[in-house]
């Protein structure tokens, strides 16, 4: 042993970092007005909200904090619907309204009849959701 201190060689190699291709997915933002519609448990309390917009391609799911980890749990669950759209190519106003009318529920939540509407912007979907009890 000669007491010298040696790095590992395998600190010194260039790694390759190659990107892979995820799912297909609506970009997440954007600064025109968004439709959407309510979520909720099978209790009624409202988990959060699918939204979209079709001049930037974007739709994503937006949890309501005050719903706590289900709203967080639940929306994963939507945005692989969402995924699912995308993959398909459909814009996403007619992938949250072939949403709507599917009545079927996902992983005990489902779309709250009636909720369907349209927010200015994003902001403002956001500000909807950190408020108490909305809809």
């Amino acid at each position: 042993m000669t007491g010298e201190n040696r790095p590992n060689p395998r600190f010194e190699e260039d790694l390759r970092f190659e990107r892979s291709d995820g799912p297909p997915d609506y970009g997440c933002r954007t600064d025109g007005p968004v439709r959407y519609f309510a979520v909720a448990d099978e209790a009624g309390t409202v988990l959060g909200y699918v939204w979209g917009n079709d001049e930037d391609g974007a739709a994503a799911w937006e949890p309501r904090p005050s719903a706590g980890t289900r709203a967080f749990n639940g929306g994963s669950l939507w945005e692989m619907k969402l995924r699912e759209f995308k993959a398909r190519g459909t814009a996403p106003t007619v992938a949250l309204a072939e949403m709507i009318s599917d009545s079927s529920d996902i992983e005990s939540s489902h779309v709250v009849p009636g909720s369907q509407a349209e927010a200015p912007t994003l902001a403002a979907l956001k500000e909807l959701a950190r408020a108490p009890d909305t809809v």
